[in-house]
């Protein structure tokens, strides 16, 4: 569906923006709010966060001299009109695709991207960082992060914010309120309080005050200096960012063009010396009545009609992997009260939303914190509790000290579940959950599991809601099952053990996870050229399957363990446990297939998992090369 956007279509970068007079920017607002409901629902991707800052975004770039003034978007996934007004509108509708744009912002991607980001809580750190730079280089550019009410609760922001408020560095940080407002703007007296608190005539006399405090004793000075902050913090809520250093403007209404030129450009002319926080109110999927109308106000989409808001998805026989693994949760929660279920502001992602809807009081959602999450859950297995962290594999890579110190060193039997584990797709490197095996695979007392499809993964939580000896993790990759039929109930595994699943000789795979579905069609297609294979699952990476593995090596010829991981996981333990043993000593041939050692564009999983080697093509062509080389080795020994 064509839109229209004169005055958008005259807007080629943001130098094209600050030329245009302010009474024109309310219609730039709404071209460009309309060109991003008709992108994504081309392409799919994040759509609620973007509509959200769309007056934001056509303020920042008005006021500021960008990319001169470094902008930063925490999260980057409400950057779609940013990118929009910053020269890359006519790659707009290859959002998230093969080749095409990323759904973030990416240094190497633009000049107006001046930190890659994707995990959240970073904008803050990263733009002191360059402010300081700046400072050291003798610079006078400014430095904007803008920063939402999600990612606030996260610890990394406030330490930031703390060290900011420490070091006295000009920055400016946004705070983009779209849900938990700390102190609502009401009608047009907080927007002029606000205007007034970034005004010069304010900060003037705010100076002067300051000048006459300071000719009375050194305590009174402070005292009254701390009152009159605390008193103005009352006033417009911003006393805990006044606590941390931060002179604090607001609350404003967000998609008030014209307060916010008013405010940016106030806080941009005038020096408070130090850092400054705008608390913006806005609405996350404004202007867009089918995200407005949701609880999650369309955060990510598929493909999309614009004018029912109505997604697209593919039919599906076969349940997600993410409902799975909540329905079994809930299940093993039925039947033992001490099964609990924690997540970092992930509900619906991980689908603890219908394990809350279950058990309320045993579901605990602590917010974008997931260093939080896991001591808080070692916390609970402390207390005889059965604690389910379910957090996506690349996210508990930001709480990987509290794994290892709060969990694993203690042996505390805390339940991780690794949701989007192996490659997501458009979402690309920053979400792929490709290293998860290799580290915590590493570490003592923790057992590493891997589902090869739907109904192992019901085994696995079944497995993970009995075992009390300590840490246990199980991961499963995003989208639907392989339609395979499912249990009641999943069963208990033993520990350690994986289970052949075709007899062969020669040749054996060994197979970690979700692979298994396209190592079954290697071997089929080898088995037409007259090869006969082994295929066996692992389900565990940690205890590994010493037995299956040493019967494996020792009759056949040629050995190869496939993985939806990084190197020095699975394939690296298995290379280890043989080397050992010295079954590789002989004539056995090894070989781990794993991800490339590259962080992969984003494109379709399939695609992906193509370029990687890891569907049943790549894995025909690793036998194939083997066998020839082995070919030409003993042709070379003749």
């Amino acid at each position: 569906m064509a839109v229209l956007t004169p005055l958008l279509d005259t807007i080629r970068t943001p130098e094209d923006l600050r030329r245009l007079e302010a009474d024109k920017l309310r219609q730039v607002a709404d071209e460009l709010r309309a060109e991003t409901i008709d992108a994504v629902s081309v392409t799919g991707g994040h759509l609620g966060a973007g509509l959200g800052v769309v007056e934001l975004t056509v303020a920042i770039h008005h006021v500021f001299d960008t990319p001169r003034d470094r902008l930063i978007w925490d999260v980057g996934h409400q950057a779609y009109p940013h990118k929009i007004l910053t020269g890359r509108r006519d790659r707009i509708r290859t959002l998230r695709q093969g080749g095409g744009l990323s759904g973030f912002t990416r240094r190497s991607e633009s000049e107006y991207d001046p930190f890659g980001a994707a995990h959240s809580s970073t904008s803050i750190s990263a733009g002191l960082g360059m402010a300081v730079g700046r400072d050291l280089s003798g610079g006078s550019n400014h430095v904007i992060a803008v920063i939402g009410d999600g990612a606030m609760s996260a610890g990394m922001a406030f330490e930031a914010m703390n060290n900011a408020g420490a070091m006295h560095s000009r920055l400016i940080v946004i705070l983009n309120d779209n849900d938990m407002s700390i102190a609502p703007p009401v009608g047009g007296m907080s927007a002029y309080l606000a205007r007034l608190a970034a005004s010069k005539a304010y900060l003037k006399l705010r100076d002067f005050g300051k000048q006459l405090t300071a000719q009375l004793p050194k305590r009174l000075d402070s005292a009254i200096t701390r009152a009159v902050e605390h008193a103005r913090g009352y006033v417009t809520g911003g006393t805990l960012f006044e606590e941390l250093g931060f002179y604090y403007v607001g609350p404003i209404d967000g998609h008030n063009i014209d307060h916010l030129v008013s405010v940016l450009r106030n806080v941009r002319d005038t020096d408070v010396g130090g850092p400054v926080l705008i608390h913006a109110i806005t609405q996350k999927g404004k202007g867009y009545a089918p995200a407005e109308a949701t609880p999650d106000k369309l955060h990510a989409v598929t493909k999309f009609d614009v004018v029912t808001g109505k997604q697209a998805k593919p039919p599906s026989n076969a349940p997600s992997y993410t409902k799975v693994f909540a329905d079994a949760l809930i299940r093993e929660a039925q039947a033992d009260d001490r099964i609990v279920a924690v997540t970092a502001a992930m509900p619906s992602g991980t689908g603890l939303d219908h394990f809350g809807a279950a058990f309320p009081a045993r579901t605990f959602d602590v917010g974008i914190a997931e260093q939080h999450a896991v001591t808080f859950a070692a916390g609970l297995a402390t207390e005889g509790y059965k604690p389910f962290c379910a957090i996506y594999s690349t996210f508990l890579q930001r709480a990987y000290d509290q794994v290892v110190h709060d969990v694993a060193l203690q042996n505390l039997p805390v339940r991780f579940a690794l949701d989007r584990a192996g490659l997501v797709g458009a979402d690309g490197a920053t979400h792929a959950g490709s290293f998860d095996i290799a580290y915590l695979g590493c570490l003592p007392n923790m057992v590493v599991m891997a589902a090869a499809d739907e109904a192992e993964l019901m085994h696995m939580v079944a497995t993970a809601a009995d075992y009390d000896d300590g840490p246990i993790a199980f991961r499963y990759p995003r989208g639907e099952g392989v339609g395979i039929e499912m249990p009641e109930r999943g069963q208990v595994l033993p520990i350690g053990k994986g289970r052949m699943i075709r007899e062969g000789s020669g040749i054996a795979i060994l197979s970690l996870g979700t692979r298994l579905g396209e190592v079954l069609k290697a071997a089929d297609e080898l088995e037409k050229q007259g090869l006969s294979i082994s295929v066996a699952d692992a389900r565990f990476a940690k205890p590994l399957d010493e037995a299956l593995v040493r019967k494996l090596a020792r009759e056949h010829d040629i050995l190869i363990t496939i993985e939806e991981g990084s190197v020095g996981g699975f394939g690296a333990f298995v290379a280890h446990f043989l080397a050992e043993e010295g079954l590789l000593d002989g004539a056995l041939k090894f070989r781990a297939m794993t991800l490339p050692d590259t962080y992969q564009e984003h494109d379709s999983p399939a695609k992906m998992y193509a370029e990687a080697g890891l569907d049943a093509k790549g894995i025909v062509a690793k036998v194939q090369s083997l066998l020839a080389k082995a070919a030409k080795g003993a042709a070379q020994r003749a």
